[in-house]
Order: structure tokens, then sequence, then C-alpha cells
């Protein structure tokens, strides 16, 4: 048999091992080859814009305080991170979660809870709309 010095030739379940190891890999990229996708332009839920909140993220500044993923340093501590908000059940602990009560939290969480750590922030309506977009489309 043709080797190659010092590589032993596999067989067996060392080569079924290596090729399930190859294809489980393959297969693994070939999926993920949308994950960078674009974000939308448009959210049905919000009627916002994801790509507008993830700058208007950036503007309000509120990574200081959350991380989310997608958003350049994101990274406090203060607030809970915010990857995958839209499949928990309640905002804050007690408001359920929908888009629409989303936007409402973010543009005015003390009205909700005086006792929040989230400040007002003065968000605007339209901004709020696009910051949840994002936040329901988040990379």
């Amino acid at each position: 048999m043709n080797t190659l010095p010092g590589y032993p030739l596999l067989t067996g379940a060392p080569l079924r091992v290596l090729f399930g190891a190859l294809f489980s890999a393959l297969v693994g990229a070939l999926s993920c080859a949308g994950c960078s996708q674009a974000l939308p332009t448009h959210d049905e839920a919000t009627g916002g814009n994801p790509r507008q909140g993830r700058e208007t993220i950036v503007r309000y500044g509120c990574g200081a305080c959350h991380t989310i993923d997608g958003v350049p340093n994101a990274r406090g501590l203060v607030g809970p991170p915010l990857a995958g908000i839209g499949e928990r059940s309640y905002i804050a602990g007690h408001l359920p979660n929908t888009a629409e009560n989303l936007m409402r939290w973010i543009e005015h969480p003390q009205r909700f809870d005086p006792q929040s750590a989230m400040p007002e922030l003065g968000v605007t309506q339209a901004d709020a709309r696009d910051i949840v977009a994002y936040l329901l489309h988040q990379p």
C-alpha cells in the first residue's frame, strides 16, 4: 500500500470518524454561509428598519449598559444581555414580551418601572421601532 512515512493508513472506524468529522464541518460551514447576511431594511412586526436600528443603538449608547450582538463595543453589564430578547416571555420581569411592549419600554422604561435602572433617554417612537427591529433580527 502507498502510505506516507509516519502516517498510518486509516481504515474502519478511524476512517469513518475522520470522514464524519469532515462532513460535519462542511455542513456547518455551508449552513452558516447565510450567517453574515445583511440585515433587512424593514421589519413587519415593528415597521422599523433593523439596519437603522443598529446605528440608533450606538447613537443612544445602549451598549454602555447592555451586551448586544452585532453592535460595536456593546458590552455593558448593567442591564441584561439582549441576545434572543424576542424569545423571552417578559420584559423587565413583568411586561409581556411583544414588539409593541418592547418599543414602549424602550421609549419610557420609568413609566413601567420607576425603580428600573434603565433611564429615560428620550428615545423617539421611530427610533424605538428601529431599535426593536434590530433586536428582533440580531445577527
